[in-house]
């Protein structure tokens, strides 16, 4: 997922901007409610990570104008504040889980994916898929029963066709996914990892559709 975490703590910051971009995900990282509007303006997430404090004001207020404005973008709440009324307020207004800090990496990593399955319509961390067997939550794929080695950027990239799985993806659209707003991308980078996939997991993995982009390939020609 492409991920805008909204922290103002630069060592918290850091330990989660991290973690999840070791979990695969793209990350940007601000640090003013400021900036929060202005990168949401700019790219689109799967997923906001929210302060409720910071220098400019209230995450909780942020949040209001978010869905007000009908934007359904999955909300994780990080806060320091552990008040039962503090809770149920973000979950009122539109917060999709809340954490309380200090916060293991690990369980945020878990709620992380618990969110994304939730949000791409299947709850269910296993996948079968033609010949295809994909644990979301391990983070792991298999064809016909023999573990598939994929890099980090090789998962997130087909993680994003299988949950997408008869819509097709522009190349512009597989960027803004995998690479955060500082990233320096190659002409050909995308069609470099869609190679890749294609030589481990089968010519028909990816389907080409010309001139508009990519699509994951039918259960039947997976077989």
């Amino acid at each position: 997922m492409r991920i805008l975490l909204v922290e103002d703590d630069p060592i918290l910051g850091m330990a989660v901007r991290d973690q999840i971009m070791d979990d695969g995900h793209t990350v940007d990282w601000v640090k003013r409610l400021d900036e929060a509007v202005e990168a949401i303006h700019s790219a689109a997430f799967e997923l906001i990570l929210l302060d409720l404090m910071l220098p400019d004001g209230r995450g909780l207020d942020f949040l209001k104008r978010l869905r007000s404005a009908g934007d359904v973008t999955p909300v994780m709440v990080l806060t320091a504040r552990d008040q039962i009324t503090d809770r149920i307020g973000a979950l009122d207004v539109g917060a999709d889980d809340y954490l309380i800090k200090p916060f293991d990496l690990f369980e945020l990593s878990a709620r992380i994916r618990a969110v994304g399955r939730r949000y791409c319509g299947n709850p269910n961390p296993l996948i079968a898929f033609g010949d295809f067997e994909i644990d979301l939550a391990a983070r792991s794929v298999r064809r016909g029963g023999r573990l598939v080695a994929l890099t980090a950027r090789e998962w997130s990239l087909f993680e994003a066709f299988v949950q997408r799985p008869n819509q097709l993806m522009s190349k512009s659209q597989i960027e803004e996914r995998l690479y955060s707003f500082d990233a320096e991308i190659q002409s050909n980078t995308i069609e470099v990892y869609i190679g890749r996939l294609r030589k481990k997991l089968g010519a028909q993995a990816i389907e080409t559709v010309r001139g508009m982009g990519y699509r994951l390939g039918s259960p039947r020609n997976l077989t």
